[in-house]
């Protein structure tokens, strides 16, 4: 029997991009296996539920969590792996904050469903609707039943450990590895429980090279619709809504520093209690009018403002949900 401590990772509702990014640290990932037992890994290694409950509670050393809870199944293996694991991380937006799918709480379930198997985009000529239960001649299928609204990891059950990022970069997932394999060899201490690792303290304009210099706003805009950007001038400050100012700091301005927006996907800068308010804040700062009516008539010029302030975090928001998925599901 392996002497190494047991890894685990799972994947949720989310896209899976979490997935290939712990592949993209490259021959780190050889770190992973010469000091890690992976027990349970579904993309990567065949092992089934039924192995994890067999196992004594709290024999998994280190779990990456990648993905919200969106039905029944997510949520059992969520309360499942918290009590076979000593260390419980939120990897990547979705666990940690909600991201994209988070976007569907603007709706019922219902709706949902109506949507994606009976529009004019899905072929689907005999009107099938997911059901989770169906008796068929073989038997009874069953299928896991959506949760009325998507709720993030911490929603759910106590987590050690928030990783961000849309996915985390590699080289922040390197360093946690070299980090956690530091500690098992007495070289280094992990964080306080709770803790934000793998990303700054900061916000993604302080690693921003482009200036900021003059905030005369008159109306925003796409920015496809601004040519040419100004390739030194801070993108905000051009009338492009770009995340920056809450933002968590940690992917090095990638995106500005290509000439694209921050859209956000490491979530909320340390000390931002909802992160669509510290930006509708931060945009009004740098709108070139004095009036409460004017300001709100700039704002408004915003193309899409769920997508905008909540894109990746509207499910740990202080919203969490649209009016429609609230009242629907008896909220």
């Amino acid at each position: 029997m392996s002497e190494k401590p047991k890894f685990a990772m799972y994947w949720a509702a989310s896209c899976g991009g979490c997935e290939i990014s712990v592949l993209n640290i490259g021959e780190k990932i050889l770190d992973v296996d010469a000091h890690f037992e992976p027990v349970f890994w579904p993309v990567a290694v065949d092992s089934k539920y039924k192995d994890v409950e067999a196992m004594e509670d709290g024999s998994i050393l280190l779990t990456l969590w990648n993905g919200g809870i969106r039905n029944q199944e997510n949520e059992h293996i969520a309360h499942l792996l918290r009590r076979k694991s000593k260390i419980l991380v939120a990897f990547g937006s979705c666990a940690t904050e909600g991201c994209v799918p988070g976007l569907a709480n603007l709706y019922p379930v219902e709706e949902i469903f109506s949507t994606a198997y009976h529009t004019v985009s899905t072929d689907n000529p005999q009107g099938i609707h997911p059901q989770p239960v169906v008796q068929v001649p073989e038997g009874t299928l069953t299928i896991p039943a959506m949760n009325p609204v998507l709720k993030t990891l911490a929603q759910v059950v106590d987590v050690d450990y928030f990783m961000p990022g849309c996915p985390p970069e590699p080289h922040q997932i390197a360093a946690v590895i070299d980090l956690v394999i530091a500690v098992l060899e007495g070289k280094a201490q992990l964080p306080p429980k709770g803790a934000v690792i793998g990303a700054g303290n900061s916000t993604v304009c302080d690693e921003c090279p482009r200036a900021r210099n003059v905030k005369h706003i008159t109306a925003f805009k796409r920015i496809q619709d601004v040519a040419p950007l100004d390739p030194t001038l801070c993108i905000l400050e051009q009338g492009v809504p770009c995340n920056g100012p809450a933002t968590r700091s940690g992917c090095n301005a990638r995106c500005p520093r290509v000439g694209a927006q921050c859209i956000g996907c490491y979530g909320p800068a340390e000390g931002v209690l909802d992160y669509g308010a510290r930006l509708i804040t931060a945009f009004a700062s740098v709108v070139d009018a004095k009036e409460p009516e004017e300001i709100e008539a700039i704002l408004d010029g915003i193309p899409d403002p769920v997508g905008q302030f909540y894109r990746f975090n509207l499910a740990d928001s202080l919203l969490r949900a649209g009016v429609p998925a609230w009242k629907k599901n008896g909220h």
